[in-house]
């Protein structure tokens, strides 16, 4: 280090040093950010490929448990048992999800608002001291 450098030069080469790096680390999250994108997006078309697949599997065992049923009741009411059974089920999910829902809203994160105004508060005691 030169000893004629002066604290002015100093700050100066500090304050470019730390923008440089800065900027440096930005655009390395944005090239990593980028790159796991890219997974991230053909990961989603694949599970919704995969979702796809499953929706005619689940279609299939449908239709053949109404079939298994028709052997020993007329195909209409082997039909509406089998979808009775299908409503029902939806029912009793979508009752669960409403509970889920609304233990969830409003989406404000209760304690972290009650934490800050404790901060405030306390920040304001100590000015007034």
């Amino acid at each position: 280090m030169n000893h004629d450098t002066s604290t002015a030069q100093l700050v100066n080469q500090l304050s470019e040093q730390v923008s440089r790096l800065t900027r440096d680390e930005i655009r390395l999250a944005v090239a990593e950010l980028k790159h796991k994108g890219k997974h991230v997006g053909a990961g989603a078309g694949l599970f919704g490929g995969a979702g796809v697949f499953a929706w005619w599997g689940g279609l299939s065992v449908v239709a053949g448990l109404i079939m298994l049923l028709a052997t020993v009741l007329a195909a209409w009411i082997a039909a509406f048992i089998v979808a009775g059974a299908l409503l029902l089920v939806a029912g009793v999910l979508a009752l669960v999800g409403r509970s889920q829902v609304k233990q969830g809203t409003p989406p404000v994160p209760r304690e972290a608002v009650e934490s800050v105004k404790q901060d405030i508060t306390a920040i304001r005691e100590g000015a007034h001291r």
